[in-house]
């Protein structure tokens, strides 16, 4: 296992207790990374030796915005063309292996930890042309296109971006940030938070934002709405609007997780374009 936690899949042993650690609640879920097994994967259309745990999705009622797949593809794989939906951005995030990424004619060779943002409308594909498997996040969202602004398609990788202190915390919370949060071309971010051993979040958030936490490395108490949950690499949590979250990272390393959230969006009540 390298830096980052991914899913190897399998099934575990008849002998295997039933229970884990899956939780679905009205504001939050968590999906264990024991529950990633080869039977829950889904296949993607013009993807070829390549297999996907879907594991967010638009709910009516629950979180709405954004879709998280965890996609594993085989020696050779490909998707020449990845994206079929025109108005639909995404961000891909490497935690095994590479990949070639072609976007706009130019190929890009992302390795673990390295980040896509690829904008709405804009075409790209992946190929592994390697000889092991090669595992990525891949986040997806329906563009809110803001008058006078446009995303527009970058690579970069985690140990590119330097992270930033968050106020006041002594250098225990930090946040890499891939996209400037004052950029309004940008409705949505997908970070990296990370946490030394004792570093909180030291007050309940409380906020219109809907999340997606991928546990990449280490463990940590999370409070969820009012239940705190032990997590670990290879864990997800789903959390609604408005759903209470707070963190405590015990040790006895670091605490990561890759964070999805929609931003820089006035709360749409008509079908009225937004201003620039």
């Amino acid at each position: 296992m390298g830096k980052y936690y991914y899913p190897e899949g399998g099934l575990p042993p008849q002998t295997h207790l039933t229970t884990e650690r899956a939780i679905v609640k009205e504001a939050y879920t968590v999906i264990p990374k024991g529950v990633l097994t080869d039977i829950v994967t889904s296949n993607l259309p013009g993807f070829t030796n390549t297999r996907a745990w879907i594991i967010a999705r638009p709910i009516s009622g629950f979180a709405t915005t954004f879709s998280q797949l965890i996609v594993e593809i085989g020696p050779g794989g490909a998707a020449p063309k990845a994206e079929f939906e025109a108005g639909v951005e995404g961000v891909v995030f490497v935690t095994k292996g590479k990949v070639n990424l072609t976007l706009g004619g130019e190929v890009h060779e992302l390795e673990e930890g390295g980040y896509a943002y690829l904008a709405a409308g804009d075409a790209w594909g992946l190929e592994n042309a390697s000889e092991d498997i090669v595992s990525f996040h891949w986040i997806r969202k329906a563009y809110e296109r803001l008058e006078g602004y446009e995303a527009k398609s970058f690579v970069t990788s985690d140990a590119e971006v330097a992270p930033r202190e968050m106020p006041n915390v002594n250098g225990v919370w930090k946040t890499t940030r891939f996209v400037d949060p004052d950029d309004l071309a940008h409705d949505m971010h997908v970070n990296i938070v990370t946490f030394q051993p004792g570093g909180v979040i030291p007050f309940p958030e409380t906020h219109v934002m809907e999340h997606g936490l991928y546990v990449l490395e280490g463990k940590a108490m999370y409070l969820l709405n009012n239940d705190w949950v032990e997590v670990e690499a290879g864990d997800f949590m789903w959390l609604r609007a408005f759903c209470p979250q707070a963190c405590y990272a015990g040790g006895p390393g670091e605490f990561r997780y890759l964070l999805y959230k929609d931003v820089n969006r006035q709360v749409r009540l008509t079908g009225a374009p937004l201003p620039g």
